[in-house]
């Protein structure tokens, strides 16, 4: 389509009423920091996930637990992820049973409890920013379509001025409200696919975590020593 000067995007923002102009600044706006959310969440999942790796190994290789815990506790950086509930569950289950008088059951049903707090905390942080681009995801087309209701119906009222209404004096004032409907998909649809995709592997993450909290709590009911 060729385009007159009156009908370019510029002109079609510029020109539109200053309701139709909010509701594209707010569109805007959630765009922006919803995509800026985007990519941490994606430098956030990548790390947990890296992360859960390295550990996964390190605690499998069969080594000492009191050597892997020393080397977390040891680290400069604070522990995150399946090494922040490890050092949780082993620095629980180390202080009972140095305090003695408790039963190997109880010892580990608190280590247990000491996990299931280091896990909340981790399913926190990775579910943090996924409400809102759920939120942006389910109302940013309709805060686009009050726009294009509103521009088409100040484009409509404005026919009733004139004597002879066409399609040239009623396109404008359309295609500007039909800018908004546009802007609030583009707002939705990159917010709801990253957050199906950021949901799964938080999900997948979440599963890891609890399937690590069994198998380290049988070891630890295992532990006489």
């Amino acid at each position: 389509m060729n385009l007159t000067e009156d009908m370019s995007l510029l002109s079609l923002l510029t020109g539109a009423s200053v309701p139709v102009q909010v509701v594209m600044g707010i569109l805007l706006l959630v765009s922006f920091v919803s995509w800026w959310y985007i990519f941490i969440k994606v430098f956030t999942i990548r790390r947990a996930e890296r992360e859960v790796e390295e550990f996964e190994q390190d605690f499998w290789r069969g080594g000492d637990l009191n050597k892997l815990f020393e080397g977390i506790s040891a680290s400069r950086t604070k522990p995150q992820g399946m090494a922040s509930i490890f050092e949780a569950g082993f620095k629980e289950f180390a202080r009972l049973k140095r305090q003695g008088g408790l039963e190997l059951s109880d010892i580990t049903e608190s280590a247990r409890r000491a996990m299931r707090a280091a896990y909340n905390r981790e399913i926190d942080d990775l579910d943090s920013h996924l409400p809102f681009l759920a939120s942006v995801g389910s109302v940013s087309p309709y805060i686009g379509l009050f726009g294009t209701v509103w521009g088409i119906m100040n484009a409509f009222r404005g026919l009733a001025n004139m004597a002879q209404a066409t399609l040239a004096h009623v396109a404008p004032g359309i295609a500007e409200a039909l800018i908004a409907t546009a802007i609030g998909l583009f707002a939705a649809i990159p917010a709801v696919i990253a957050y199906n995709r950021f949901a799964t592997s938080v999900d997948r993450l979440a599963v890891r975590y609890e399937s690590f909290m069994e198998e380290f709590t049988n070891i630890l009911q295992r532990n006489k020593s």
